[in-house]
């Protein structure tokens, strides 16, 4: 049943991840064009036109590691195809990387405000910390420790689907003013996964501890 579970939620986060792609990600490149670019009601901004350089190495290295990344996670390949897992992680380390630096420089030029700035740049920094913790752990071969970072680096990999979700579904889409929204959405979208993330990985590590016998 564990197995089950494990394999749709699997599924079920390449399946919002592909969604997610097609409809915020490839809507540049279909568009290329200022209109679209700027179009805020559609999720541009008044300067994406004027920054697109840096917009789309930012959203296309994002696109690399949200894909690649649930395939670190697939015990079977991560066993059997060594080679493939190594260079799995390699292409989300450079997705990482290269999206989180945009990402900063974005921030830096934000026409929404210094309090939506920060959070994108907050969370940025959450991103290459995660990741860089995950690699450092397989370069000191602690297998576990490494396992573990890197669940908490796709937990914010992630963000950038669940921002949206939040942002633009359900009850929370209709919260005003629309700026405050997107700043409690940009902290909430990855700070309150990754801690229910924390709670799942000690609650394992302590049911796995043995209890040493009272002296």
């Amino acid at each position: 049943m564990g197995l089950v579970l494990k394999a749709l939620a699997w599924i079920g986060i390449v399946v919002l991840a592909v969604v997610f792609v097609r409809i915020y990600v490839f809507r540049y490149y279909l568009n290329y064009n200022k209109v679209a670019f700027n179009n805020v009601s559609l999720g541009g901004a008044p300067n994406y036109w004027v920054m697109r350089g840096w917009l789309l190495l930012h959203i296309s290295s994002g696109m690399l590691a949200l894909l690649v990344g649930p395939w670190q996670f697939w015990t079977g390949l991560r066993k059997r195809h060594t080679r493939i897992h190594r260079w799995t992680g390699r292409l989300f380390l450079t997705g990482v990387a290269i999206g989180s630096l945009c990402a900063i420089r974005l921030a830096v030029s934000t026409t929404f405000g210094w309090a939506w700035g920060f959070g994108v740049g907050t969370l940025a920094f959450a991103w290459i910390t995660t990741t860089s913790m995950a690699y450092y752990a397989i370069l000191k071969r602690q297998l576990q420790v490494h396992k573990e970072w890197m669940i908490r680096a796709y937990v914010v990999t992630f963000a950038f689907v669940t921002f949206r979700l939040f942002t633009d579904f359900g009850p929370t889409s209709k919260l005003q003013p629309d700026n405050d929204r997107f700043v409690t959405i940009i902290w909430f979208c990855w700070s309150v996964p990754l801690l229910i993330t924390e709670v799942l990985l000690q609650l394992r590590r302590m049911r796995t501890l043995q209890v040493r016998p009272a002296r």
